[in-house]
């Protein structure tokens, strides 16, 4: 019978770079240059950094998964115990920001099961390494479970479970809490430490927010986004004595008071009558899944010059009544209606909406930055919903250099958008839908992965937006961002799904 404790006879791995650096197919820069670290078996290191630094692009080098030749260029020796990446699969596990992307299959038992599947360990074998792993991640549930039926802090610490059957001897962890509201971080937190109770391997996690993972480990490691390390050393040591700087480079250091942005709040909030309402949810009822509500009997309003924020635990329906008040889902009871000053003179319900009419009317900024993407490079990308309405080139091209400069991607402005870090991309989206100009912002988690400069950066320009009378609606779970910017909030709770029959 395997127990957890079996789990610590994997050695963990050592990771040797010598001068590594890594520049993705088309880019001028190197997203890593000039890398010497060395980590031993069994180190727990945070891997800090700006938005940039090329965090990221470490972490899926050592998984394997970055690429090959045809893919970027490549500088430097990167070694995992004294082995190639490519021919060390197997012995890495990664779990990555998004939980969604990463449930694979219907049934929790199955999706835990599939690493091992794929390794050929033998069948008996790997159902006593699923039971292993989901008691290490605290993941009390049949193995017929569905997947589909888990929160987001649930599925994180599904994919923990998948790597953790496969037996690892290097795990990484790519802000794996980004997404999630607080109850889901203290889960993966919690399951994290169980796992390191009881395992030898080597891990590494990548997080801006340091106080979540500080405590679990025992070295912090800060790249410098010109190339190399800007810091090493025990987190206490680390943490005292550069703070100050690394909180200027944009890493949220804990005790480091961060100047956080204020803006002057519409008089009533959102629900005041200062003016007419752009739009309204009327005893609205919100269903990703035809027939299956996930949340109903909404009412709020979206007025000019106003920011809602909704909130509350993941699984509860905010992204699904974000995709409905955009005009991109249909209401599965109820009514989404666009005032006049919003209409002009379209129907007034949105889900009637042709592309052309929602582009200036009302942007979406979807939770997975990818979803947007169209177009080869940065700049044509940014350039896409301009054009779709007839803007003159010259009026597009100020747009977008603006776009480019404030949100620090302009030295990516011939990047190919799906080569970006996970920070980068979501800058991007936010900024395809600025460039066209929408009176209505539906912005799904608009912060996540950023540093501090250029989460500031985001919230002031959105302030911005928001005094020339933009309205704004975000889903997120960062108070920092809800305090900074919502005149308002519409809470959603865990959802109880009811299934009609319309």
């Amino acid at each position: 019978m395997t127990s957890p404790s079996s789990q610590s006879s994997v050695a963990g791995a050592s990771i040797d770079a010598r001068g590594w650096g890594w520049r993705h197919a088309g880019r001028r820069a190197f997203a890593v240059s000039g890398l010497d670290l060395r980590i031993e078996p069994g180190e727990r290191i945070l891997l800090l950094g700006p938005s940039g630094a090329g965090k990221s692009t470490l972490l899926h080098a050592l998984a394997g998964v970055l690429g090959g030749d045809d893919e970027g260029e490549q500088t430097g020796e990167l070694r995992i115990s004294g082995s190639r990446p490519d021919a060390a699969r197997g012995q890495v596990g990664l779990v990555l920001q998004d939980p969604d992307s990463q449930v694979i299959l219907a049934r929790v038992g199955d999706d835990v099961a599939f690493g091992c599947e794929n390794l050929g360990v033998p069948r008996d074998e790997i159902w006593l390494r699923v039971a292993d792993a989901l008691r290490m991640v605290g993941l009390d549930l049949p193995l017929n479970h569905p997947t589909s039926r888990l929160s987001g802090g649930q599925k994180q610490r599904l994919a923990l479970a998948g790597v953790l059957a496969m037996r690892p001897s290097l795990i990484l962890l790519d802000e794996p809490t980004a997404n999630l509201d607080p109850d889901g971080v203290r889960e993966v937190r919690d399951s994290v430490a169980r796992v390191l109770d009881a395992t030898a391997a080597t891990f590494v996690v990548i997080e801006h927010r340091v106080e979540v993972w500080r405590h679990l480990v025992n070295r912090v490691v800060v790249l410098d986004a010109g190339g190399g390390v800007a810091a090493d050393g025990r987190p206490d040591e680390v943490l005292a004595i550069q703070g100050e700087r690394l909180a200027q480079a944009g890493v949220w250091v804990p005790g480091v008071r961060h100047a956080l942005p204020a803006r002057h709040r519409m008089p009533g909030g959102n629900g005041g009558a200062a003016s007419a309402p752009l739009l309204e949810a009327q005893n609205l009822a919100v269903a990703r899944v035809k027939g299956v509500e996930v949340a109903r009997a909404i009412d709020l309003r979206v007025q000019p010059g106003a920011a809602l924020a909704l909130t509350g635990p993941n699984g509860a329906g905010k992204s699904t009544l974000a995709l409905t008040l955009a005009g991109l889902l249909k209401p599965s009871d109820g009514r989404v209606v666009a005032g006049p000053d919003l209409a002009r003179g379209a129907s007034a319900s949105p889900i009637d909406w042709k592309s052309r009419l929602l582009l200036t009317r009302i942007g979406t900024v979807f939770q997975d930055p990818e979803h947007q993407f169209v177009a080869g490079t940065v700049r044509a990308e940014l350039s896409v919903g301009p054009k779709a309405l007839g803007v003159a080139d010259a009026e597009i091209a100020t747009r977008v250099d603006r776009l480019l400069a404030r949100l620090r991607l302009d030295h990516l402005a011939e990047a190919n958008p799906f080569t970006l870090s996970g920070g980068e991309k979501r800058r991007l989206s936010v900024a395809t839908v600025l460039a066209s100009a929408p009176r209505v912002l539906i912005l799904d988690e608009p912060t996540f992965g950023q540093d501090f400069r250029t989460w500031q950066e985001i919230v002031i320009l959105l302030t911005e937006l928001l005094d020339e009378g933009t309205a704004l609606v975000a889903v997120s779970h960062d108070p920092e961002f809800v305090a900074a910017i919502a005149d308002d909030r519409y809470r959603l709770d865990a959802p109880v799904p009811v299934v009609v029959d319309r």
